[in-house]
């Protein structure tokens, strides 16, 4: 497998964006037309290279693939403010990438995991005319709810000792993270495998030992730890941050739908998935409402939260099937 990408910097709303890219050897639609083109978007703890085996596979099919390191991720640039981190940011960051990369009227397709999940349901919503159709994986679109504020609602479900509600003051948990080590916290995420919630009780022992899976290796291991060492996790944290702030200023668009074609691939043994009430809003007709031009829900059973990872050739044949119909 040839993991050779490309990396470039762009100006995008007021920050340099890092990008990697893999583009195809050959194309099959004509040689007066450039390939299409498939934005991938990262979750936390992640960074653009959780999309390598995907970059591979598709960029091999005809496909020029671009993976950003989103804002205050990697190599890309981190705003120093913590409220510069709501998802009216980020769409912008990602609409001035897809003005760089292919042109002011052009659409891509998107493809998104996590907060890059999220972030791939808000620039739908908001700029539908820039997207082609949208894989997205393991977070469903929430429609906006005046009663469903979002960190009062996970202290509801989960306590105050939930991962989401312990990142809210600025700099504790970073303080935290600091003294148990950047390898040991990533790996700490990356392996989680529960399908209960990730609870981060002050002083809790980080001395059980962690085995990789066989889809995690330690090569993967040392580059996401050098740069996570070196852009520290206040910017990713700092999304979480502004849950509550995205919420504030998303109010117009209260039963707003995401008009945009959709496929939705979770694994049955992601935490997500196990989320109260989301099984039901996915199954029971509810999502389709919201997302009324969602095709397909695929749940694949045995596969975790990093399930891009952990079946890679099965996510791009999944991805590679439904772009193709396009």
């Amino acid at each position: 497998m040839d993991l050779t990408f490309t990396h470039r910097f762009v100006k995008v709303n007021g920050i340099n964006m890092h990008f990697a890219e893999k583009t195809p050897s050959f194309t099959d639609n004509g040689a007066s037309r450039p390939p299409p083109v498939i934005l991938f978007l990262h979750g936390f703890p992640e960074l653009w290279y959780t999309w390598r085996h995907q970059m591979v596979a598709l960029s091999s099919l005809g496909y020029r693939t671009i993976a950003p390191d989103l804002r205050g991720y990697g190599d890309t640039e981190a705003p120093e403010s913590a409220d510069a981190y709501t998802s009216l940011h980020v769409v912008g960051d990602l609409i001035g990438l897809i003005d760089a990369v292919v042109g002011d009227r052009e659409k891509v397709f998107v493809v998104g995991h996590d907060w890059g999940a999220i972030i791939a349901w808000h620039l739908c919503l908001l700029r539908p005319d820039r997207v082609k159709a949208l894989v997205n994986m393991s977070v469903v679109f929430e429609p906006w709810n005046l009663k469903r504020k979002p960190i009062s609602m996970f202290k509801s479900f989960y306590g105050d000792d939930y991962y989401i509600c312990r990142f809210q003051e600025y700099g504790e948990i970073e303080a935290e993270f600091a003294k148990v080590g950047t390898e040991r916290v990533l790996l700490e995420m990356l392996t989680y495998r529960n399908t209960g919630p990730i609870l981060l009780p002050k002083g809790k022992s980080y001395d059980d030992p962690v085995s990789l899976p066989s889809w995690l290796t330690e090569y993967d291991v040392k580059y996401y730890v050098s740069k996570y060492e070196k852009s520290g996790f206040t910017g990713p944290v700092n999304y979480y941050r502004n849950m509550d702030r995205t919420w504030e200023m998303m109010g117009a668009f209260s039963n707003a739908q995401v008009k945009v074609p959709v496929k939705f691939i979770i694994g049955d043994k992601d935490l997500t998935y196990h989320i109260p009430g989301t099984k039901k809003y996915i199954h029971e007709g509810r999502f389709k409402s919201h997302v009324p031009l969602l095709d397909k829900v695929v749940v694949i059973k045995g596969v975790g939260h990093f399930l891009h990872e952990e079946r890679p050739d099965e996510i791009s044949k999944h991805i590679h099937d439904y772009f193709l119909t396009f």
